[in-house]
């Protein structure tokens, strides 16, 4: 049987502890997801959320000679492939969006 750690953990299924939580934002450019409104023929709003495009992708550095994986949204990879991958993470960590 499932061996639980704390009073918490009871609520929650093993599948879900299992799983890592990962936020929806672009570690290079900063987007992440946002709301608005499905709106119907009859004018009816209900919320919804609009997320961004995000792909997990390895990146190799050649000044530090290694291999980095970010989730970057597309937006980002056009970033990446106009001013390269080391000027792309220099102004990233300027605005604070990857440390």
């Amino acid at each position: 049987m499932f061996e639980y750690s704390n009073k918490n953990d009871l609520f929650c299924s093993p599948q879900i502890l299992k799983r890592k939580a990962m936020s929806r934002v672009c570690q290079i450019t900063g987007k992440k997801v946002i709301t608005g409104n499905n709106v119907s023929h009859s004018k009816r709003r209900t919320k919804r959320k609009f997320y961004p495009n995000l792909q997990t992708k390895k990146f190799f550095i050649p000044e530090e000679d290694s291999w980095i994986t970010l989730k970057v949204s597309k937006a980002a990879l056009r970033n990446i492939d106009k001013n390269g991958i080391t000027a792309t993470l220099k102004t990233a960590k300027e605005k604070g969006f990857y440390k």
